[in-house]
């Protein structure tokens, strides 16, 4: 009888211990399954924050978990320095593991330069981003191709982003001695205003020994057209110098053949003429080579726009407690209208990752 009593008495002084544990699984295995495996086609963009949560999460639960163990405090105390000595030990060797992209997506998102749908440059990496998250940035390529990248890659080499409110196109080129700059500059001028970019300006960007480099840059608006906007000032240019009579050909060049001494190495021009071709009619290239940066941008904007409208929803609801009797009608409205409008979002948010998921 004394035996039992005392195996009874022994399981009673780990009650505690055992309840904890169970209560912190049971909160970890709940919040996990709400943040994250509920939807598991949820993006990296997405997760980051959910997955930062969990981390801060079970870092609580171990400590908890630690103060309530039925052992002494000296103890207890040693437990606590050795996890603290653990913990700055990891964050210390965190260059070479990990942690270190962690910090990274950390600091990356502390900055907050770019964002889903953005062209970034890193390196000899050129695309817009797709996801961000708690490792990795993933970028869809010219090549339509999917690249990752570590986030310490891009903490450790500059990030060059264009800017979502436009940018400048250019195209260089070297032209001979025997042409004026005055006659190059206008022609390039009007190769830039007739492939629609605003406000282009000539430069002289070397001297050679047989040539001279030009430069001709405008400003395109909209940037997500920028792989079709330098294609089509290049091939403006070509154009538009050949059509003015201007060789391209390097001073140096030569050709074996015996041609008459005053023909140019240009197209005829009904040549010219004949490879204009009318405006195509079907989508743009971009619209194919970044279609998941299309939709990852479109998500982050529907989600920018749901978090707002919840935001101003609760300032609504809080302002009409507060407001005059005859000011409440007016409120009520706008909450309404408020709400129909999130129910749209909610739809347009499920459609836009269901989207993406398949």
């Amino acid at each position: 009888m004394n035996r039992w009593a005392n195996l009874y008495a022994n399981l009673q002084a780990y009650v505690p211990i055992l309840s904890v544990i169970a209560t912190v699984l049971v909160i970890l295995w709940s919040v996990n399954w709400l943040l994250l495996r509920r939807r598991p086609g949820m993006g990296a963009e997405a997760r980051l924050p959910r997955q930062i949560m969990m981390l801060v999460l079970a870092t609580a639960g171990l400590l908890l978990i630690l103060l309530v163990v039925p052992i002494s405090e000296v103890t207890r105390g040693q437990l606590l320095s050795l996890v603290g000595i653990v913990l700055t030990g990891i964050i210390a060797l965190s260059s070479t593991s990990f942690v270190a992209n962690i910090m990274a997506g950390l600091m990356l998102r502390v900055i907050g330069s770019f964002k889903p749908g953005d062209f970034i440059r890193i390196a000899d990496q050129f695309g817009r981003v797709t996801e961000r998250g708690l490792m990795h940035v993933e970028i869809q390529t010219e090549d339509r191709d999917l690249t990752t990248l570590p986030n310490l890659h891009l903490i450790k080499n500059p990030v060059t982003v264009v800017s979502s409110s436009g940018t400048i196109v250019s195209a260089t080129l070297s032209l001979g001695y025997d042409i004026a700059h005055s006659r190059v500059e206008e022609v390039l001028k009007k190769a830039a205003l007739k492939t629609k970019l605003q406000n282009p300006f000539f430069q002289i960007k070397e001297l050679g020994d047989f040539s001279i480099s030009y430069r001709i840059a405008a400003f395109l608006p909209d940037v997500k057209h920028l792989l079709t906007a330098r294609s089509d000032l290049r091939k403006q240019v070509v154009d538009m110098l050949h059509a003015d009579g201007i060789e391209i050909v390097s001073p140096n060049f030569m050709n074996q053949r015996v041609l008459p001494e005053r023909l140019k190495m240009i197209p005829r021009a009904g040549e010219v003429q004949a490879v204009k071709t009318e405006p195509a009619t079907d989508k743009n290239p971009e619209e194919m080579i970044f279609d998941k940066a299309d939709e990852a941008e479109a998500l982050d904007l529907l989600q920018e726009e749901y978090t707002k409208k919840k935001q101003y929803l609760e300032k609504l609801e809080k302002d009409k407690k507060s407001a005059p009797e005859n000011e409440q009608p007016q409120l009520e409205t706008k909450i309404q209208v408020v709400k129909k409008r999130l129910v749209r979002l909610e739809q347009q948010l499920a459609d836009a990752r269901n989207k993406s998921e398949s």
